[in-house]
């Protein structure tokens, strides 16, 4: 009998990889890791840094408020100190509700490649 083996995370990941999952270009990333001290990839002698998936949460924090709420550097850091458990929530919330309009525009897409768009 075969057990069913869970999909393995990553323990880290380069900052392309980051970039890619974020939707972010590699500057911006290490210039949010000087703005936000919340953001901190561990780094080897060489200067390499290795992103944990704490450090991934901490990056879409951090674009949530920037480019989906478009507060500034200042605003974002200030929400962050404040309250930063109730922006972790709406983090949440917002990226599965995400997550759902993603997988409702591919229901959309396969219901229209069927020639069934009447229903949208």
């Amino acid at each position: 009998m075969k057990l069913k083996k869970e999909q393995e995370q990553k323990l880290y990941y380069s900052i392309k990889e980051v970039a890619q999952l974020v939707g972010l270009n590699t500057p911006t990333l290490r210039y949010w890791e000087k703005e936000f001290k919340e953001i901190a990839p561990e780094k080897n002698r060489k200067g390499i840094r290795f992103y944990r998936e704490e450090d991934v949460r901490q990056i879409r924090l951090v674009y949530y408020l920037l480019k989906v709420r478009g507060m500034t550097l200042a605003g974002a850091r200030q929400k962050l100190k404040d309250n930063k458990d109730d922006t972790i929530n709406q983090v949440e919330i917002y990226y599965r509700l995400e997550h759902i309009r993603v997988e409702l525009l591919s229901l959309i897409d396969a219901l229209d490649a069927y020639g069934r768009n009447s229903f949208v």
